[in-house]
């Protein structure tokens, strides 16, 4: 996997607090490199996101 770079962000602020994003604290969501202001915001969109990705595709799964 390559390096994530500030440089390469869909957003300059972050989502949960809207304080300027950090270098050590991106993601790669979808194939977009998404900023937070820290890790501690970074991890909570990663399990966030993991919750409800999982959720979807239990619900997929019992409607196929």
């Amino acid at each position: 996997m390559h390096e994530l770079r500030i440089s390469d962000a869909v957003n300059r602020n972050c989502p949960w607090s809207g304080d300027p994003i950090k270098e050590d604290s991106l993601t790669l969501y979808k194939g977009a490199v998404v900023g937070f202001c820290n890790p501690g915001c970074r991890d909570k969109f990663e399990k966030a996101v993991n919750h409800f990705e999982a959720a979807l595709a239990r619900v997929a799964h019992a409607n196929s």
